[in-house]
């Protein structure tokens, strides 16, 4: 398990205004960037290498994801 504490975290800018739908996202462990609920900070994260993360997010801007 990576070492954390040192993250810094961002809120996602599509979270909720009441902050219920939280997401956020920590890249400053090198080569790796975590995803958590913020409502749920200890619970679990989920961890992406470089090259994951913009295949992830080139297939959200695609619109691959939505509901």
């Amino acid at each position: 398990m990576e070492d954390v504490t040192e993250v810094r975290w961002r809120k996602s800018s599509y979270s909720g205004n009441g902050g219920s739908d939280c997401v956020e996202v920590g890249s400053s462990l090198p080569g790796t960037v975590l995803v958590r609920d913020s409502k749920d900070r200890e619970g679990p994260r989920l961890t992406f290498d470089g090259q994951a993360w913009s295949e992830f997010l080139l297939g959200v801007k695609r619109g691959e994801f939505g509901l």
